[in-house]
């Protein structure tokens, strides 16, 4: 299923162009992560995609969540099937654009995170800067990721976290560095003073990782 997404294309796009996909939290939209876009590299190709499914308020999400069972907090099944989605309409944007000797990143909020985490680590020679913010990395989605320490190695990961998330508690959000440590991954992870959300610190060092 084609996915609805928004795009900003550089003057000039080759097979080496970068490109970033970005991919919303719960009850968003496309125009979230997209606000980043004066940020990053005018040279980059930034895709922000909308998920598929309607929530309240006009907004869209990837899976149903169930906020009062932490031990199903998501639908395993819709996760799946929109992270089988996102990646077949990342390899169809990349051929569109002939990218073939290029970097790949990704950017995920919240659910957004979740899927980011499982398509970094089973596909590890897809991808390159994966941001991971206010996520945690879903133990049921990660059964058959990749272990290859050297198949792992140009991964690098930025994961941020706000200690008073009220959302996806911060002791999850933690996960993530055990996980990518285990894996001698690289990576970077940062706690803030704030929400769920970016607050401007965060915003800053997620920048400074993208710009190396």
């Amino acid at each position: 299923m084609n996915l609805d997404y928004i795009v900003r294309e550089p003057e000039n796009i080759t097979s080496k162009t970068t490109i970033l996909f970005m991919l919303h939290g719960y009850g968003s939209n496309e125009q979230d992560l997209f606000s980043f876009r004066e940020s990053l590299p005018a040279d980059w190709i930034l895709v922000s995609f909308r998920a598929p499914k309607q929530t309240q308020f006009e907004g869209y999400s990837w899976f149903d969540i169930d906020f009062n069972n932490p031990e199903h907090f998501i639908d395993i099944d819709q996760a799946k099937d929109a992270l089988q989605n996102v990646l077949e309409n990342i390899m169809a944007i990349s051929n569109k654009y002939g990218l073939t000797d290029n970097k790949t990143h990704l950017c995920g909020f919240s659910q957004g995170g979740i899927l980011c985490y499982s398509l970094a680590l089973k596909y590890p020679d897809l991808f390159n800067y994966v941001a991971c913010l206010s996520s945690y990395p879903e133990e049921k989605l990660l059964t058959d990721i990749v272990k290859d320490k050297k198949k792992l190695e140009k991964l690098r990961f930025f994961v941020s976290h706000g200690t008073d998330d009220a959302i996806i508690p911060m002791e999850w959000g933690r996960k993530a560095a055990d996980l990518l440590y285990d894996l001698s991954c690289y990576f970077t992870f940062r706690e803030y003073m704030s929400g769920h959300g970016v607050n401007q610190k965060n915003y800053i060092d997620l920048m400074d990782f993208y710009s190396k």
